[in-house]
């Protein structure tokens, strides 16, 4: 089943929200860190298979994907703290996580030409469309 990638950055923007306006608690954090690993995962280690596969050309060949899910993943902030002293905030990774999709978005609309947001005609859902939804 494809998830388009926007989904997960939704459901971080509506828990981060709640957290930062002071509604959240220590349940809106877990589901935040599934999200990321979840992020993490999908992204990070979709793009590096994707890579491996198709090969590092084009630039959209699965690079903006795989630096999207390490910028994502809590992990990063770990190591980041322990090693180099330098504490992320979350909003601070989600900001670049999304901000990496976004030039991988906008990189295939300018080097592909194809649209920015993956389109949908008749059979959606079909076993076609999702591979060749797999390739933007």
């Amino acid at each position: 089943m494809y998830v388009p990638p926007i989904a997960g950055f939704a459901g971080l923007a509506i828990v981060s929200a709640l957290i930062l306006a002071g509604l959240g608690s220590r349940i809106a954090l877990v589901v935040v860190r599934i999200f990321a690993w979840a992020w993490a995962l999908l992204a990070g280690v979709g793009g590096l298979v994707l890579l491996i596969h198709e090969g590092p050309l084009p630039i959209t060949n699965g690079w903006f994907a795989m630096f999207s899910g390490i910028a994502a993943c809590p992990l990063t902030a770990t190591i980041s703290k322990k090693y180099a002293h330098v504490t992320i905030p979350g909003y601070v990774q989600f900001l670049v996580a999304l901000l990496i999709f976004i030039a991988g978005r906008i990189a295939v609309a300018v080097v592909l030409h194809r649209p920015f947001l993956p389109h949908c005609e008749g059979k959606c859902w079909s076993t076609a469309s999702l591979r060749d939804a797999a390739t933007y």
